[in-house]
């Protein structure tokens, strides 16, 4: 059995400035109506470190990076 975390959850609020229904992911949100953003540290859990992408970059020497 796996103890990796599930996938982001979908959740809904209300945006604090004008109050449309807004939907985000694990408690971030962004109003397409108004422009409000919510502050990332009020999410429901911690965000992803680069790191822990399967598909960083920083590791392999033959990354796509411009210099």
């Amino acid at each position: 059995m796996s103890n990796s975390s599930p996938g982001p959850e979908i959740t809904y609020a209300e945006c604090r400035q004008c109050g449309t229904l807004i939907a985000g992911l694990d408690g971030r949100y962004s109003c397409g109506v108004c422009g409000w953003v919510n502050h990332h540290s009020e999410g429901h859990r911690p965000l992803p470190r680069a790191e822990d992408d399967t598909d960083h970059a920083a590791d392999r020497p033959d990354d796509n990076r411009l210099s």
